[in-house]
């Protein structure tokens, strides 16, 4: 599409919103915005935008990741047949050629319901550790379309969500990974398969590789399905023993038979555990699934050409982001520990994972997003000493309790409370802690969204360690 004078809605300014208005309006397109969450958008109510005819002549409408297809301004501009672009389809649409004429910088993407952006930081790591200027964007906070309207960068690690995929038609990544596939924002897509079709579209068009996790069926399937380039690969990982076309595990080394040159009788050493030892749990051990996104990372990389001995040095040098086992305070045997970057029942699983069973008060709740969590509970009720319920959706957590945890005590802080919920949860959680003998871990993995209480599970994960810091000094 020529992009110059034509007519372009953004719907949604938030960050990325906000990026694709300034690419556009440097292209010369005539853009209006649509945001009731903000006072400077060009029109606040998107029914009454449609209404007003606010669609007529309109060439293109970019939809920010969390309008969803059912909302009116989208669903009418479907109707009509106006294209509607995700920002990630914008920033494909307009990649720029890198310095020296080198074409567009390629693109590594990662999507999944979980690990996406410890994987995408950990490749962003080892790319820069092979010399490359590379960028991580997407969904881990720089906007894709700035990377690929920067012309010095490299490459690229684009992390993309669902909301991402679903408006993108025509991305056609060097390489890409679905780390996982499990029961998210079922209330945006409507169902688990409308989820994993818009997963599955990060494969669309692959040049050289997909990568899937060979213990997840479903990532696999979406590569047999997949309409790649010729000649692109399936690698898989694994945390055993890797066969031919996978990167895995050989006890504590990462190795790769994927690319390897003589992968059919050979594998080549890429790192060892030790080498994530940084990322490891309270007990010292490198929790499953950072070695799985590790596997997943190295993948991407050696897709793109990088070296083995630079995935070591930037599995070394990756540092983490805030909010993902983090610990915040410890008083006496009492260790608080911030996950709030588990928004889903399938992060919470792995946080709790990483813990000695009955050694953990769970804090829990906020927005269930249309999810179940009876296989959480059931598969890791043996890690609860007591839960302490937070948010407007408890029923769906409250109830998996009863089912499978009957014996596991419960407190439900009321959202209908005034005061600070998370000071009420931490004191809460104290007093359970207080009540056994022993070590024992306050863990925030809240299973839900944040935005029913918080404005982002940063500012939810800042709460725990803010609440945990001032009782833990009072305590010690």
């Amino acid at each position: 599409m020529e992009l110059a004078h034509a007519r372009v809605v953004v719907a949604g300014l938030g960050v990325s919103g906000r990026a694709a208005v300034d690419v556009l309006t440097d292209r010369g397109a005539r853009v209006v915005t649509v945001d009731a969450q903000v006072s400077d958008a060009d029109a606040r109510d998107a029914a009454a935008f449609v209404a007003a005819g606010g669609l007529n002549g309109v060439d293109l409408v970019v939809a920010s990741p969390g309008w969803a297809p059912a909302n009116p301004l989208l669903s009418a501009a479907l109707a009509l047949g106006v294209p509607v672009w995700s920002e990630v389809e914008l920033a494909w649409q307009v990649r720029v050629d890198r310095t020296g004429g080198r074409g567009p910088a390629p693109w590594l993407a990662v999507t999944g319901t979980n690990g996406k952006t410890t994987t995408v930081g950990m490749l962003e790591s080892i790319l820069r550790a092979g010399g490359e200027n590379a960028l991580a964007v997407g969904n881990v906070g720089t906007p894709v379309v700035l990377g690929a309207t920067d012309p010095e960068l490299d490459v690229l690690a684009v992390e993309l969500s669902s909301f991402q995929l679903h408006f993108t038609h025509s991305m056609a990544a060097e390489a890409a990974a679905v780390l996982n596939i499990a029961p998210d924002h079922l209330d945006w897509h409507g169902s688990l398969e409308a989820y994993t079709t818009d997963k599955a579209r990060i494969f669309a068009r692959a040049e050289v590789a997909c990568v899937y996790n060979a213990a997840d069926p479903v990532t696999e399937l979406l590569v047999r399905d997949a309409d790649v380039r010729d000649g692109a690969v399936a690698i898989g990982f694994t945390l055993g023993m890797p066969r031919v076309g996978q990167v895995g595990l050989v006890e504590d080394v990462l190795v790769d038979r994927g690319f390897a040159e003589l992968r059919h009788t050979h594998a080549v050493e890429l790192a060892t555990c030790a080498d994530l030892g940084h990322l490891g749990g309270p007990d010292g051990e490198v929790p499953p699934h950072v070695r799985a996104d590790a596997l997943a990372a190295a993948a991407l990389a050696l897709a793109h050409g990088v070296p083995a001995a630079a995935i070591r040095n930037g599995l070394r040098s990756y540092a983490p982001g805030a909010h993902r086992l983090q610990t915040v305070a410890q008083a006496g045997d009492v260790t608080w520990v911030d996950d709030s970057k588990a928004t889903n029942g399938h992060a919470a699983a792995a946080a709790l994972a990483a813990f000695a069973p009955g050694s953990v008060v769970w804090i829990a709740g906020g927005l269930a997003k249309g999810a179940a969590f009876d296989d959480l509970v059931e598969s890791r009720r043996d890690r609860l000493r007591a839960v302490v319920l937070i948010g407007v959706d408890q029923g769906p957590l409250r109830d998996a309790l009863d089912r499978h945890a009957p014996e596991v005590p419960v407190v439900a802080i009321d959202p209908g409370d005034t005061g600070s919920v998370m000071t009420r949860a931490v004191e809460e959680a104290r007093q359970l802690a207080s009540a056994v003998e022993g070590a024992v871990t306050v863990l925030l993995a809240p299973a839900c969204a944040s935005m029913d209480q918080f404005a982002s599970y940063a500012e939810r994960g800042e709460s725990f360690a803010a609440a945990a810091r001032a009782l833990a000094s009072g305590v010690g």
